[in-house]
């Protein structure tokens, strides 16, 4: 019996019933790696999306006349009189950040010559940028500016912004008595 060379019917089956219990491992194992791969796509997005928004607060504050206006009252906001960080290619803009109590919706409102609450007639780019804020306070003192930001169940978000000095008033000149 040292010629064989095929399997025995006993061989087959056996390995059969082997790779039957093998391969609906291999097939589980293989969903579990997609399902992480969904789930790891899903909070790489979200993350682009806050770090965007946090880099473009920073930027329009940078880029800021020095000209800042912090109100806590129906909306949080803090708006910005003139910028040069424009998303929509403008020379310079107004831009305000806005947190909208339904929903904590934090937006960017970028424009020239508007004031909130937004008119009819009011030409603006609105934004939505984060989505269930649950902290957005914004601290200006000499030339410096503190931005905190929350989103529900995750790590708060700070940063500061040294240099931003409000701009001189100009003296008016009185006329002489003659």
């Amino acid at each position: 019996m040292a010629d064989r060379k095929g399997f025995t019917l006993l061989e087959v089956l056996i390995s059969i019933a082997l790779m039957g219990v093998i391969l609906p491992a291999l097939y589980q194992s293989v969903d579990i790696l997609r399902e992480s791969n969904a789930h790891l796509f899903e909070y790489v997005e979200k993350s682009k999306k806050i770090g965007k928004a946090t880099e473009t607060l920073y930027l329009d504050i940078l880029s800021s006349d020095g000209n800042l206006t912090i109100k806590k009252d129906d909306f949080t906001r803090l708006c910005i009189e003139e910028t040069h960080n424009s998303l929509y290619g403008l020379p310079s803009a107004k831009v305000c950040w806005v947190v909208l109590k339904r929903g904590n919706v934090l937006l960017r409102v970028e424009g020239n010559g508007y004031t909130l609450p937004l008119r009819a007639d009011d030409r603006v780019a609105v934004d939505t940028l984060m989505k269930g804020l649950d902290v957005f306070d914004v601290y200006h003192s000499k030339d410096k500016v503190l931005v905190l930001l929350q989103q529900a169940k995750k790590k708060p978000i700070s940063f500061l912004v040294q240099g931003v000095t409000q701009p001189k008033k100009r003296k008016k000149k009185r006329k002489k008595k003659r």
